[in-house]
């Protein structure tokens, strides 16, 4: 019962300190907006995605940016817990390290959801086909992706010590996981043999093709079955919730 409290704490503070940054939140909507109206109107692709249209394309493409971006930044409330003496007193409680970590891995999880949720309620702005069954089959979805992003941003965190360190260390894996994730441009076809393989070891590769799979339907040729995709990802997240989990007991 301990440790299910201190779970839920943990998840709760995360969450109240999100919600509460209203800058942040309103940010992080801009940004994605851009991408959809600018570039997704700006560009014209002239690759092969069937009948679907650039932004059409491009709409899930940004809900998995935005849904990385976000996982990995709240990695950097560990660095503002320790600098203020918090972490100190979160690590003395009564409650194992896999709770400590699990709490704010929900949290940030959470976090990253509501974020990943605004962007998606966009598409029906742009005329893209959504609904209510649509929104409920994609949410858990966005919710299994975020789990392991969300511990690369903790486990990162747990290692550096300043947040500048962080920024670099964030950008440096941000980058290559949205640009080799299918999100911009499709992975198959007439490119290089190694923009079709690098993506394959991408866990954000498999995440964006199931939400496209669901959300896009018929109109959309997935790279792999769906439970396939959902199955890479929760993989991903164990592998990642474990090393997540070791690098908090390690800490002092």
């Amino acid at each position: 019962m301990t440790e299910i409290r201190g779970v839920y704490t943990l998840w709760l503070r995360e969450t109240k300190r999100y919600l509460r940054d209203r800058v942040r939140i309103f940010s992080s909507f801009f940004q994605p907006l851009l991408w959809l109206v600018i570039f997704g109107t700006g560009i014209r692709f002239s690759g092969t995605i069937g009948n679907l249209t650039y932004q059409e394309y491009i709409f899930l493409g940004i809900i998995g940016q935005t849904l990385l971006f976000t996982s990995m930044f709240m990695g950097i409330s560990v660095i503002w817990d320790r600098e203020f003496g918090f972490l100190k007193e979160i690590l003395v409680a009564p409650i194992s390290r896999f709770s400590i970590f699990l709490g704010k891995m929900l949290g940030d999880s959470t976090d990253a959801l509501i974020q990943g949720t605004i962007v998606f309620a966009l598409g029906t702005l742009l005329g893209i086909q959504l609904n209510l069954l649509i929104f409920l089959e994609v949410l858990p979805i966005m919710l299994l992706i975020t789990f392991g992003l969300v511990s690369i941003g903790l486990t990162i965190a747990s290692f550096i010590g300043s947040l500048e360190s962080f920024g670099v260390i964030q950008s440096f894996i941000n980058l290559p996981l949205f640009f080799l994730s299918g999100a911009l441009f499709p992975i198959r076809g007439d490119i290089p043999v190694w923009l079709q393989i690098a993506p394959s070891f991408n866990p954000l590769t498999y995440g964006i093709d199931a939400l496209r799979t669901v959300v896009l339907g018929n109109a959309w040729v997935p790279l792999h079955d769906l439970h396939y995709n959902l199955l890479v990802v929760g993989f991903f997240d164990v592998i990642m919730i474990i090393i997540g989990t070791w690098a908090f007991s390690r800490r002092k």
